[in-house]
């Protein structure tokens, strides 16, 4: 058994024909400059040698199975060198003796190692190739399959009782390969893939030492072996905030350690990420840029690395006027005011003023920074005026509480006081009996489980929040709420990675999409209870119907039907939605648009067993756009029977 290694060659032949072409090329070049020759005739020859390729001097054919034979032409020296222009036979001649060889180095990245190869010229001169035809015939052979594939370490990693998943990790996608068709790139890719295992985790100063991917060409073999080499255990030191003067540095060092990064802490890629994702998310920067300073210089006495975060900052003040529409209330007027550090409190405070058709809202809410475990004290206010129909509702809403976010979960626990009016021109029934008034205790949760964000290919999030408290205005009745929302997406065909952009600062993976897009499930319920007599404000009950909610139906079309024909809200809900987001492709290209096809149904009532679902059925379109998705939908309502079309920007849960 005899075992060849392989390797690229260079030729006698090939050294001379590009030295002449070079020496060809700087002359030219000196022509042009001289001071002898016109500059208008230099540049047209100039111009006249770009718009029209050499002539090549001889044809070139392979015959070879279709994948290989587009490589061959591609990369084969005879390709490169037939378009030279002072070419000639016998430095063709040359260029066929070693064209075998060329053929069997190329063919060898693709796991071929024992091919037949043949070579014919037919010399006789042509108009379009004066050096005739050059075919070449290729029997590829048996491709070689990889049979084994090993790691061998050296450094920390190698002993480390707590690195034993990284070492299986690093083996497992070496081994991947074994049963499969050699190929040079894949085991590059494959050397890629198990060094990515060791520096995402504890050893960021990783590499390979030796790798051999050993072939025994009889037998159609490749034995991979690789030697990694961990070098020491990095674990993480202080934290270093560059760029930083208005606000205080301790805002950045909270969300690094409250990332997992503590002091002393193993270094890892991911929880590194999540930091800067925490700290850009914030409202303080404008840019982000986290990591960790490996330089051994830079290493504190007991070697750990400091993270350094380069921040821009963001103005202290901001005021925003914005003009704009949807479907549900038409167009919209905004003013907002935000102040990031108030003067003696450091608090973040925020004012809305939104008129939007029917509606009108005041929003006022104010933040403290957080903590060392990422909570922050928070207080709100609001007052909101809706207009449906004949019915105008009234509401202020005050809370307080605290409040923890971060990437996968949010916390909060709050108290909550609503009062409410609600008056129908039309309806006594509909109308409330003054102001109804209301306070609770309430806490909340949203995880969120979604591999890309604003643009979910698979994962799930879950809100649930839950409350109990009592009516103080006309009478006291105690009352608990509850409401829960469910979104999932399930991803239909392969899922391949596609470029939309990555985190700027940081290593990351491409995000990956299905071939045939997925299915999106969105559930919806809530209720309150309490006896049917307690006088709960009307912004405490539900209403349903609009873009984000029942398409087909306007915005909160869909409640309780008094005996007047008027629509009140309701004690319970129910929406659902099912929608199939399938990516557009243009000349084989996959696209930033997508088509959507859903069915939505939903229902509000005061009582669980008359909740009767309004369906509403239609297309849509989707944009991907750079701040996020775009949603176009034409809904048809099946009880109201009737078109409408929808809008929706951005994703959020």
């Amino acid at each position: 058994m005899t075992r060849k290694p392989w390797i690229h060659r260079c030729y006698f032949a090939r050294r001379i024909a590009v030295a002449a072409y070079a020496l060809a090329c700087a002359l030219h070049g000196a022509a042009a400059q001289s001071p002898d020759s016109p500059k208008n005739q230099s540049e047209a020859t100039a111009d006249a040698a770009a718009a029209k390729p050499a002539q090549a001097r001889f044809e070139l054919q392979v015959q070879a199975p279709s994948a290989l034979q587009a490589m061959l032409l591609k990369h084969m020296d005879l390709q490169r060198f037939r378009h030279l222009a002072d070419l000639d036979a016998l430095e063709l001649t040359r260029l066929l003796e070693a064209a075998p060889q060329n053929a069997r180095d190329l063919l060898a990245t693709q796991g071929f190692f024992a091919p037949r190869i043949e070579i014919e010229h037919d010399s006789e001169a042509r108009s379009d190739a004066p050096l005739g035809l050059v075919r070449i015939h290729v029997e590829p052979g048996g491709a070689t399959q990889v049979h084994s594939a090993d790691v061998y370490w050296r450094g920390d990693i190698a002993d480390a009782a707590d690195a034993g998943q990284q070492r299986e990790a690093a083996q497992r996608q070496l081994r991947q390969q074994v049963g499969k068709a050699f190929s040079q790139s894949e085991w590059s890719a494959a050397k890629t893939r198990a060094l990515r295992e060791l520096t995402v985790l504890r050893y960021p100063r990783a590499q390979v030492v030796n790798s051999l991917s050993d072939i025994d060409a009889q037998a159609g073999q490749a034995h991979w072996h690789l030697e990694l080499d961990s070098g020491e255990r990095v674990r993480i030191g202080d934290v270093r905030v560059e760029g930083g003067t208005r606000y205080d540095p301790a805002i950045v060092v909270r969300r690094v350690r409250l990332a997992g990064l503590d002091v002393g802490a193993d270094y890892s890629l991911s929880q590194l990420q999540d930091a800067q994702q925490q700290i850009a998310s914030s409202p303080y920067f404008t840019s982000v840029y986290a990591y960790a300073d490996l330089d051994p210089a830079a290493a504190d006495a007991q070697g750990r690395v400091p993270v350094v975060v380069k921040v821009s900052e963001a103005l202290p003040q901001k005021v925003v006027l914005g003009v704009g529409g949807s479907t549900d209330s038409g167009a919209r007027l905004s003013f907002e005011h935000s102040h990031l550090r108030v003067p003696g409190i450091d608090w973040r405070a925020r004012q809305v003023l939104k008129l939007q058709g029917n509606d009108q809202s005041l929003r006022s809410d104010w933040q403290a920074p957080i903590d060392d475990k990422g909570w922050h004290w928070l207080v709100s206010g609001s007052w909101t005026r809706q207009v449906d129909a004949t019915t105008t509702t009234r509401g202020l809403r005050l809370s307080a509480g605290r409040s923890q976010e971060s990437a996968a979960l949010d916390r909060r626990y709050y108290l909550q006081l609503d009062r409410a009016r609600t008056n129908n021109s039309a309806s006594v029934i509909a109308s409330s009996q003054g102001n109804e008034t209301a306070l609770s205790a309430n806490l909340g949760w949203t995880w969120r489980r979604f591999d890309n964000i604003p643009y979910p290919d698979t994962g799930y999030g879950l809100g649930l929040n839950v409350g109990v408290g009592t009516t103080l205005n006309p009478t006291r009745v105690p009352f608990a709420t509850a409401h829960a929302r469910w979104l999932t997406y399930w991803p239909l065909g392969e899922r391949v990675a596609r470029d939309d952009g990555e985190r700027p600062g940081i290593e990351s993976e491409k995000p990956k999409r299905s071939a045939n897009g997925r299915l999106a499930l969105r559930l919806e319920g809530g209720a309150v209870l309490t006896r049917a007599s307690a006088p709960i404000p009307d912004t405490l009950l539900y209403l349903a119907g609009g873009d984000n909610s029942v398409r087909g139906y306007g915005l909160r079309d869909i409640g309780v039907i008094l005996a007047d024909g008027s629509v009140a809200a309701g004690r319970y809900l129910m929406v659902s939605s099912l929608e199939w987001q399938r990516p557009i492709t243009a000349k084989g290209e996959r696209t930033d648009w997508e088509s959507v096809v859903f069915v939505d149904a939903g229902a509000v009532s005061n009582e669980l067993s008359h909740l009767q679902a309004q369906v509403g059925v239609g297309v849509g379109a989707r944009y991907n756009s750079p701040v996020g998705p775009v949603q176009m939908d034409l809904a048809y309502g099946v009880s109201v029977k009737r078109f409408r079309l929808h809008l929706s920007v951005g994703f959020a849960f």
